[in-house]
């Protein structure tokens, strides 16, 4: 039976439960296509000695095939955002997993560099589509209470793909590096054919009165335009690009400041930058949608504050980090600010369904995607810059330090709109 076989109840009739029927089994299936997502996405990363003796590349190209894939990913989020919010946010999941399935399986064919960059190109558009859409979709069933963990719980599977990228290096030495990706996008495809029976859009004769008046023809750029118009959707903008820069910035080079600050092996760096990371972050994602949700049956405010109150504990473990020169230490420190700093992740969708209208989530957050990864970009490439102009890592951290502040101040200024969506 399709999840969204509930009882019917007339538009407009009061909602007794703000939890739809088959809600967490909607967070469940798509938790594993974030997963695909993420794995999918970072498994080129792990084999690059595999492509480039089967593909002769230079690092610049093949560097470009990841910046490529960011770019047309960031560009394509909030129109495609807009498509989940104008038709189907299932239909639109289960094409966007088809598609970069089949770009996956593509790409084991290859034989070029320039048949690699397309099929990037093609996974950049096809993988924008499916945050965007699957934040929204979740937020149609969770209506209240579950929102955050709801959230949280889709968020690690992406984490957990990008933990697993590993996977792809060790397929490629086994085996070959066709053979992953084969093996990827079948597994997507097969699951995509499996998606098509059982995921459904949330019921639409279960409406709040303000998602009922929202039930009208919807354009893009009056999209644009409503969320522009809302101070506390610009403050959120200008909060999740900021904190766009501290994460690339931290991501993209602690494995260098490693190396460089403890005299690390690039082996033994790598291990400490990604797997303490990831854990804390999976930690840190349920547990900022648990805190949030409880807290927020007492203060409707919740979902802003435990964020906040994340980042100015964020903010000083950087600093404490890359101030220390005890290794044990800034690893803790470290750990805890990417505990600390993914409740942010686990309540951003939440805290958009108190600010925006309930037809324009998709595309906000799509919006929202597009600075984040556009404005990480320059923060990595003003860190390296920064790097070449012999200022250190631990200098340029500290200062990141002060971001996450300004992030946790823009963050507390943002209103809801009172209405319930």
């Amino acid at each position: 039976m399709p999840i969204s076989s509930v009882p019917h109840v007339s538009i407009g009739q009061p909602i007794k439960k703000d939890i739809l029927p088959g809600a967490w089994v909607v967070v469940a299936l798509l938790s594993f296509v974030g997963t695909l997502n993420y794995l999918d996405r970072t498994t080129i990363t792990t084999m690059r000695d595999s492509i480039t003796a089967a593909i002769p590349m230079n690092n610049a190209q093949f560097g470009l095939l990841t910046s490529v894939f960011l770019w047309v990913y960031g560009i394509s989020s909030p129109f495609v955002g807009f498509l989940a919010d104008r038709f189907s946010k299932s239909k639109v999941i289960i094409l966007s997993l088809i598609v970069w399935s089949v770009a996956t399986v593509i790409t084991g064919f290859c034989k070029t560099f320039d048949e690699l960059l397309a099929t990037r190109i093609l996974m950049g558009i096809s993988e924008a589509c499916y945050i965007p859409a699957s934040l929204a979709l979740i937020m149609d069933y969770h209506k209240g209470s579950t929102r955050s963990l709801a959230t949280g719980i889709n968020m690690v599977g992406l984490m957990v793909g990008s933990s697993l990228g590993f996977l792809g290096g060790w397929i490629a030495e086994h085996h070959s590096w066709n053979f992953a990706f084969h093996i990827f996008g079948i597994i997507g495809i097969a699951y995509s054919l499996f998606l098509i029976f059982v995921l459904r859009d949330a019921p639409r004769n279960i409406l709040t009165p303000v998602e009922k008046q929202g039930q009208k023809k919807i354009r893009f750029f009056d999209t644009v335009k409503s969320l522009l118009s809302i101070r506390s959707y610009i403050l959120m903008l200008i909060f999740w690009a900021l904190l766009g820069i501290v994460g690339w910035l931290i991501v993209g080079w602690l494995p260098t400041y490693f190396q460089d600050h403890f005299h690390l092996s690039q082996s033994m760096a790598g291990l400490y930058a990604t797997g303490f990371l990831y854990p804390s972050g999976i930690v840190g994602l349920l547990l900022g949608g648990f805190v949030a949700d409880r807290w927020n049956k007492l203060n409707p405010r919740a979902r802003i504050l435990t964020p906040v109150i994340g980042l100015c504990v964020a903010a000083p473990s950087v600093f404490i980090a890359s101030y220390t020169n005890a290794l044990p230490l800034a690893i803790v420190f470290f750990i805890a600010y990417y505990l600390m700093r993914t409740f942010s992740d686990t309540n951003l969708m939440p805290i958009l369904s108190m600010v925006a209208d309930s037809n324009h989530r998709a595309t906000g957050y799509g919006i929202l995607n597009l600075f984040a990864t556009i404005v990480g970009g320059i923060g990595i490439y003003v860190g390296g810059t920064l790097k070449d102009s012999h200022i250190g890592f631990n200098i340029i951290f500290q200062s990141a330090s002060v971001l996450l502040l300004i992030c946790a101040g823009l963050l507390y200024f943002v209103k809801s709109n009172g209405k319930k969506r």
